[in-house]
């Protein structure tokens, strides 16, 4: 009898490789010393948790570092230690520095906001942190409890953080509406994994492929059942359509930061998500989620993209809820490699299309809500045609939206975006996808015109010439967080522009 079977209590304590979790433990217990200290800091000491916010993001991305020389794994089981419940691969590792990255970016855009908007620091802080933490440690999941633990972390501060604005009643609306589809997609997901673990026995993602390729004549359809059910929560953070419908209202009524962090950490959520339960766990059902997950980009890229070209730039808020529209847009590229990586002999090479694209997407993305937040400071209607004369104004702020804009486009100089597209669209092609391609191929001449339609604004010559602004109003103009994330999203997207084949190699290399 081995020492296991003698000691029953050793049979169940599993060690925990605290290097391995130490990114999103760090940022919870970032969270957790924010919201403590917000309880005994005097109210003069309080715009201090900011600073020490980002340093905790910065830290957490820093751990990221002595991972990056091999695989490591923890939560295992002891009868089998080769199933492990968080591993930190390449993959996750990637994700986890896109997530820390943005979050970053974020809290930088969110010192402005909340000082301006005397928004409640501690709780907003503490939010942050908490779904940051959670968004890290998804990538990592590999087993389905701790994956719909993750993606609900991540998700059940962002409703609170739309919903701040306490005075505002568009803000309390758009959280609403967020969490109710929210939980809906949730309640629905929860019963695709207890189908699916009905089926096979097994919440853990390797297991869960090896049984469904054996699974018995009998549980055949509740296993297609549960598999796809259990893409729906997934599908919903990804803002796919038919599950779009919270993005434009939820973007217009939260604070821009938390906007542009909703554009980014929810989407590498869902599609880190996606791509584990669909490659990981879900191999042997391709001919169902691959089909269903084509569809849904020709959908999604065409709804988003038809409804961005739509706006009116003379609408209050025109401006976000163009880069609301367009992030749906956006959503159905990304879905493309993951379409096609069922009918890919190397689905893991396929599906790294979306991490060079999610990558990309981040930084300009990102940059684009740096620059709507600046812009917004004065401009607090937001409308497209307050962009008009930007660059007469402000040529830096002006140049570095130009080249976001284009970048998101498509076209040179933003060559890191071209890049990526021609990424997306070859893996539809050599999976056999020509009509997926050929749609997308379609909308990114849809986006084409929105996207230099709002570059045109920013060098036109302005209605009427701008008014001074008096030296003890500079705040308006000058915002160190706010010039910082510009910066940083610029430099990010101008260096991926530089070297587009390292943004292309890494997501090769980083997938399963």
């Amino acid at each position: 009898m081995n020492a296991l079977a003698q000691d029953p209590v050793r049979s169940v304590v599993q060690s925990v490789d605290w290097l391995a979790v130490a990114p999103p433990a760090l940022a919870a217990l970032g969270a957790l010393a924010v919201l403590v200290a917000d309880l005994f800091l005097p109210e003069r000491r309080k715009p201090l948790l900011g600073p020490v916010t980002v340093a905790v993001l910065a830290l957490a991305a820093l751990a990221l570092l002595p991972l990056m020389d091999g695989d490591r794994t923890t939560f295992c089981l002891t009868a089998d230690p080769a199933v492990c419940s968080y591993v930190a691969d390449p993959f996750a590792l990637a994700v986890q520095f896109l997530v820390l990255g943005a979050a970053l970016i974020a809290a930088l855009l969110s010192m402005t906001t909340v000082r301006d908007e005397a928004l409640p620091g501690g709780e907003y802080w503490f939010l942050l942190l908490a779904s940051a933490a959670g968004a890290a440690l998804l990538p990592a999941a590999r087993d389905l409890a701790t994956l719909i633990v993750a993606l609900e972390v991540a998700s059940l501060p962002s409703f609170a953080l739309v919903g701040l604005r306490r005075a505002d009643g568009r803000s309390s609306e758009a959280a609403l509406k967020f969490f109710l589809s929210s939980v809906t997609a949730t309640a629905v997901s929860l019963m695709g994994v207890s189908f699916v673990y009905a089926a096979t026995g097994s919440l853990h993602l390797d297991r869960i492929a090896e049984r469904l390729r054996e699974t018995a004549p009998g549980l055949e359809t509740l296993a297609a059942t549960g598999v796809a059910l259990t893409l729906v929560g997934f599908a919903f953070k990804t803002a796919a359509v038919p599950f779009h419908s919270w993005v434009p209202e939820t973007y217009v009524g939260a604070p821009l930061p938390v906007a542009a962090y909703l554009s980014v950490i929810g989407k590498a959520v869902g599609f880190s998500g996606l791509i584990l339960v669909t490659v990981e766990a879900f191999p042997s059902y391709g001919h169902v989620w691959g089909p269903a997950l084509a569809v849904l980009a020709a959908l999604t890229m065409t709804v988003g993209n038809v409804a961005a070209l739509r706006q009116r730039p003379e609408r209050a808020r025109s401006a976000v809820r163009l880069l609301a529209w367009s992030s749906v847009g956006q959503a159905g590229y990304l879905l493309v490699p993951i379409a096609a990586a069922a009918y890919a002999d190397e689905p893991g090479r396929a599906v790294g299309a979306t991490v060079a694209y999610a990558l990309m997407y981040a930084a300009v993305n990102l940059g684009a809500f740096a620059v709507a937040a600046h812009v917004g400071r004065s401009a607090a209607a937001n409308r497209i045609t307050d962009y008009r004369g930007l660059y007469a104004a402000h040529p830096l702020a002006a140049l570095a939206l130009a080249f976001f804009l284009l970048c998101l486009a498509g076209l040179p100089p933003g060559i890191i975006g071209l890049f990526a597209k021609v990424a997306v669209l070859s893996t539809a092609v050599d999976a056999g996808l020509g009509w997926l391609a050929a749609v997308m191929a379609v909308n990114v001449v849809i986006a084409l015109y929105y996207y230099l339609a709002w570059t045109a604004q920013i060098f036109r010559a302005p209605a009427h010439a701008p008014a001074h602004i008096p030296a003890a109003d500079t705040r308006v103009r000058v915002a160190a967080p706010l010039t910082a994330a510009i910066a940083l999203t610029g430099l990010l997207a101008v260096g991926l522009s530089g070297a587009p084949q390292f943004a292309l190699r890494f997501a090769a290399d980083v997938l399963l």
